[in-house]
């Protein structure tokens, strides 16, 4: 997330949000958020909701996601939020949305993940 620029923005059990600004470091060769910038951003956001519900002593990893890319834009930011749909002993289901804000605060949808999470113990 320090590579990227990502900042935490907002915790709270089972959502947790997520902004990552516009930077060469997240693009692609037309200048537009790159997708995999967009995939990283929504699983860190979902893994993170996960991870407030998990039970002490354990992580979560992520087993699978789906992702449907719905827009590209430049400048601004993307904001993901990530929210636990289904929590469990053995695996955690969850949402992440990304939309774009521009420096004017105008929204526009980006990408749409679900998310399939293990709890796993912490080992460090």
């Amino acid at each position: 997330m320090q590579h990227l620029g990502a900042q935490l923005r907002r915790v709270e059990p089972g959502l947790v949000e997520i902004w990552l600004p516009y930077s060469d470091k997240v693009t692609q060769q037309q200048d537009g958020f790159h997708g995999g910038a967009m995939g990283a951003v929504a699983d860190i956001a979902g893994g993170y909701a996960g991870l407030t519900i998990a039970p002490e002593g354990m992580e979560v990893v992520t087993a699978e996601y789906k992702i449907n890319f719905l827009g590209s834009y430049q400048g601004g930011a993307l904001r993901a939020i990530g929210r636990v749909v289904k929590p469990g002993k053995r695996l955690i289901v969850c949402t992440a949305e990304v939309v774009h804000v521009d420096d004017d605060g105008k929204q526009g949808p980006c990408a749409l993940m679900q998310q399939t999470l293990v709890p796993v113990p912490k080992t460090y």
